[in-house]
């Protein structure tokens, strides 16, 4: 393995604690209706459309004419969206803060992210600005796994990727890095990702 100069993360799920179950579980009045409306309404490929670039007004008219009875469930998704959002998680935040003292790295952003509501959370999270620079998929207008954003990153910031880590709660995202000469770590808890991390001996 050559040796590692780069640092590239994912965000949601792995520093940043974002999930809908935060906001739907104020206003569900149980679990088994929560994931029927994300089976059925406001799925998980609805979400990535705007991860790709979609807007969220045409994501939102779209299911409120579609499911209309749904409708003040649906507007909130993204009226509502902070609440999704439960902080950092705060021990992968201490570990990249601990890989960025190292002075060793170069530090990237690689994330499936709504264009529309990444400023948001750069406006709430001051961690979200260490990076040296970042892919954001909404902005791209594609997402991963598909391997294009992959080689936008690379790219963009004259990265070598077989001097590149990454790093993704989603297994799926990690093949197309791996494909192209990435070392990966499947992001699974903050004291497994410092295991792999000292295993690989970058902390």
């Amino acid at each position: 393995m050559a040796e590692i100069n780069t640092i590239i993360y994912d965000l949601g799920g792995v520093l940043v604690d974002w999930n809908p179950d935060y906001l739907y579980r104020k206003v569900f009045k149980s679990d088994a209706e929560m994931q029927w409306f994300y089976k059925n309404v406001c799925t998980p490929e609805w979400n990535l459309e705007q991860d790709a670039g979609r807007s969220i007004k045409d994501a939102t008219e779209f299911l409120v004419n579609k499911f209309p009875e749904y409708q003040e469930y649906v507007r909130m998704y993204y009226g509502r969206w902070t609440e999704m959002l439960n902080g950092p998680i705060q021990e992968s935040v201490d570990i990249f803060q601990n890989l960025k003292d190292s002075g060793k790295y170069k530090f990237y952003a690689l994330t499936n992210w709504s264009a529309e509501t990444f400023p948001l959370a750069v406006e709430m999270y001051e961690f979200l600005n260490w990076f040296d620079g970042r892919v954001v998929s909404g902005e791209e207008k594609t997402r991963k796994p598909f391997p294009q954003i992959y080689k936008t990153l690379i790219n963009r910031f004259s990265i070598d990727p077989r001097k590149a880590l990454y790093t993704d709660d989603n297994s799926r995202n990690l093949i197309p890095a791996k494909d192209l000469g990435m070392e990966t770590v499947h992001f699974q808890s903050p004291a497994q990702f410092r295991k792999s991390l000292k295993d690989l001996e970058l902390l």
